[in-house]
């Protein structure tokens, strides 16, 4: 199936040399799934080159459709997940939109869903009829909670699952109530960890010649990423606490707030950064202090530590801050709001935010792609299309007529 003309799905700044075909070229991934993390998956696939269909209700979109601000009448936030994707409406309620949907599964490489456990096979649309209709194909469920046990076919959101892992508990002040993150961090982390396993199932196939179920629960990434918390907890019985923006393992590492009235960041994980901060204040005698010896150690007396660096940035403003520290080699970021962000050098050079032009909106700038590939880079072809705007042009795709397409529309399957 050919892609949107430029004129409807403009390709982004960042284009692709045409002897370097995306890495993905040639994977059709189905994007069944809503808010945010099986999205987001399908997003990263799509960035990469993959020819990802995006299947929404005919009258119930995509929920992120409407999530946060919106320009005349159009979400932002949809602009970016719904990016490098065809938009075609079907429900897999009514049979012909099942009947359809194993069309279109016929011909993928990779279905993502997010309804809770049993959903999919109410509609008798399970593993076992994709499959039937395409034994390559890889389904991934993304859940709350996964698809067995207690909890599977509770309600889920990522929320819950910063609840769940511990996020929240060691987030904040000590003596202030656990802190939930402003943005979809669990939601994300899963997204990031099923466009992994999705690579993985896909790489299995190549030697078996057969797809396979993928289950992933939205609890389960994040609690990776926090860390050695159920082995220290195993071996040690040691719960973190909240420690705000101190850390347990080394020590000075703090936000302080310089004299302009700004913030910076500082840490000292390594050793000879943390001699360097403690030379850099006028502290030099702690250096040779016992406890200075280790990080551990260290953060056992943060009181002193973030006396000395908090008491001289305070007197200085945050470009002579930051300059200081880098004359020293030593670590240390502003702390930066989304206006920072666009206007940082680093950003700029590494083209992180970029332009995309859009029919509907104009100029965009939104995040890049994930990361750089020297012979086979992934670029934005164009920004999240309008609801079912492709949904002829796939199912025409798939053999059916116009009239058929008509007809389905008449019946409200699409």
């Amino acid at each position: 199936m050919s892609e949107p003309d430029v004129t409807s799905a403009p390709a982004a700044s960042s284009a692709r040399s045409a002897s370097a075909p995306a890495p993905l070229t040639g994977l059709r991934v189905l994007d069944l799934a809503t808010l945010f993390a099986g999205p987001l998956a399908a997003t990263m696939l799509g960035d990469f080159g993959a020819e990802v269909i995006k299947v929404e209700h005919p009258t119930r979109p995509d929920p992120s459709r409407g999530h946060g601000p919106s320009k005349d009448g159009v979400g932002l936030w949809w602009k970016l997940l719904g990016r490098n994707k065809h938009t075609i409406t079907l429900d897999l309620s009514k049979p012909a939109g099942r009947a359809t949907l194993l069309r279109l599964a016929a011909t993928a490489d990779v279905v993502v869903e997010n309804f809770r456990p049993g959903t999919l096979e109410k509609w008798d649309l399970g593993w076992d009829e994709l499959s039937a209709v395409n034994p390559r194909l890889v389904l991934t469920r993304v859940t709350g909670f996964g698809q067995f046990g207690p909890y599977a076919r509770r309600p889920g959101f990522g929320t819950l699952a910063e609840a769940m892992s511990g996020f929240a508990a060691m987030t904040g002040e000590p003596d202030a109530p656990p802190t939930l993150p402003p943005f979809g961090l669990a939601d994300s982390i899963a997204a990031l960890a099923t466009a992994y396993a999705v690579m993985t199932a896909l790489a299995a196939r190549e030697r078996t010649g057969e797809g396979q179920v993928v289950d992933m629960a939205i609890i389960e990434p994040i609690l990776t990423v926090l860390g050695p918390q159920p082995l220290w907890y195993d071996q040690l019985g040691h719960v973190q606490p909240r420690t705000g923006n101190r850390s347990q393992n080394n020590a000075p590492r703090n936000t302080y707030r310089t004299a302009d009235g700004t913030w910076v960041a500082v840490s000292t994980s390594a050793q000879s950064v943390a001699e360097r901060v403690m030379r850099l204040v006028g502290r030099p005698e702690l250096i040779d202090e016992p406890w200075f010896a280790t990080g551990a150690d260290r953060a056992r007396h943060t009181d002193v530590l973030d006396a000395a660096v908090g008491d001289w940035i305070a007197r200085h403003t945050r470009a002579d801050v930051l300059a200081a520290f880098e004359k020293a080699e030593a670590a240390i970021a502003p702390v930066q709001d989304v206006r920072d962000v666009m206007a940082d050098p680093q950003y700029q050079a590494l083209d992180t935010v970029t332009t995309v032009d859009d029919p509907e909106l104009g100029p965009l700038r939104m995040q890049n792609v994930l990361f750089r590939l020297s012979a086979t880079p992934g670029a934005i072809r164009w920004a999240g299309r309008p609801h079912g705007a492709d949904t002829e042009e796939v199912l025409t795709g798939l053999g059916l007529t116009p009239a058929d397409v008509k007809e389905l529309r008449e019946e409200g399957v699409v």
